[in-house]
């Protein structure tokens, strides 16, 4: 039987839930059925991973200048044309769509092309913090190229719910796919804890509280500034980590020294052994203000690692209050560092919670399932099965 040609479309190979994710599925849809294409802009820290994985042979991957993250009208209808004439060239069969600006560009250009396409929203382009002249623009974007998608895939409950709010439909197209991780890699055996804490200059009897993200507004890391000072006011032994890296990283080390903690937190960028120092945690923190489901809140609660985060987006799918770890209003960032010092001063809270925390993330979290649902909707989108 002929391959199905797929093409995945994403603006940029970033590090990133939806990012990584989308390396993994291209990776791993099955060979036998499927050619895949991946096509993206240049720049991105994951680049050479999508190029090792074209050299064997796992996908092709096709860069294009022209699309990049940033609006700029003449490079966004450069992009448009270019993904039409590559599309129309390629001729596969479906094509789906990650991340807010290749999600626009790719599905006018497929449908441009007579090709089946169907989108992942991994968050949104737009949310409550923004302008709400700029929020009315995206919006309309989106339910526009809605009515050109087959199929909407969302990786929480509360994504989809708020696409409902906001007219993103119909719900007839809608798919709720989990973005999944690894379940083979998490949680990381780590024989000695000790040895990571030394390789970041911790204490061997240091408490640590992790939080991993992109340093951008949408990750707030400011706020867990805050809560680092905060905590470490009431737990001298407390010790911070922060693993990623993005354009406010100068602000959050400004922060830092001001609140008098830059001594007991760490900014060692983005690690591929970040399983390992998930592992070895003794609280999870995210303080988002806006999320689909984050990858990383996965990894630590798989891992056994009690989260604390602001009730937020796809959190509120992941985290109950009290039952599998807190979580509390967005910005509450006194009430959230409070909830850290109770985990890391009641051993017993702190085992519940992670207990807990991993039982939650069941056989919907795993990512080889998640690929395999995808398939699954690709088949019918192309009637090759019943729905």
């Amino acid at each position: 039987m002929k391959r199905i040609k797929v093409v995945h479309l994403i603006t940029r190979l970033d590090f990133g839930g939806a990012q990584q994710n989308t390396l993994w599925t291209v990776g791993h849809l099955d060979p036998e059925k499927y050619e895949v294409v991946l096509a993206c802009g240049k720049g991105g820290e994951l680049d050479s991973e999508a190029r090792e994985n074209s050299k064997k042979g796992l996908y092709r991957v096709v860069f294009f200048s022209s699309l990049r993250r940033e609006i700029n009208p003449a490079a966004d209808l450069a992009a448009l044309f270019s993904l039409w004439a590559f599309l129309r060239k390629e001729k596969p069969d479906i094509v789906h769509t990650h991340s807010s600006k290749a999600g626009i560009l790719g599905r006018l250009a497929a449908r441009a092309a007579g090709i089946c396409v169907l989108h992942t929203y991994h968050g949104f382009g737009f949310n409550d913090f923004q302008n709400p002249l700029v929020k009315k623009i995206y919006v309309f974007l989106e339910r526009w190229c809605a009515r050109l998608s087959q199929a909407l895939i969302f990786v929480s409950r509360s994504n989809l719910n708020y696409a409902l709010k906001n007219g993103i439909g119909p719900e007839s197209k809608f798919y709720l796919i989990r973005s999944g991780v690894d379940f083979s890699r998490f949680p990381a055996s780590v024989p000695d804890p000790t040895l990571i804490k030394k390789e970041l200059g911790f204490e061997p009897g240091s408490q640590l509280v992790l939080s991993i993200g992109n340093l951008k507004p949408q990750k707030n890391p400011l706020d867990f500034i805050s809560v680092a000072a905060k905590v470490a006011s009431k737990i001298p032994w407390a010790r911070f980590l922060f693993i990623g890296d993005g354009p406010l990283r100068n602000d959050v080390e400004k922060r830092a020294r001001e609140l008098g903690v830059f001594d007991k937190i760490r900014f060692p960028g983005w690690r591929k052994d970040a399983a390992e120092w998930i592992s070895i945690s003794d609280v999870f923190v995210l303080t988002s203000l806006w999320e689909g489901l984050p990858r990383a809140l996965v990894e630590a609660m798989r891992s056994g690692i009690p989260p604390v985060a602001y009730e937020t987006d796809g959190i509120s799918d992941l985290i109950k209050d009290g039952e599998n770890g807190f979580s509390v209003s967005p910005g509450d960032y006194e009430r959230l560092a409070d909830r850290i010092i109770d985990i890391l001063e009641n051993a017993d809270l702190r085992w519940r919670l992670g207990q807990r925390a991993k039982e939650s993330i069941g056989p919907e979290f795993d990512i080889n399932g998640m690929v395999r649902a995808q398939e699954k909707l690709y088949l019918q989108l192309l009637g090759l099965v019943p729905p």
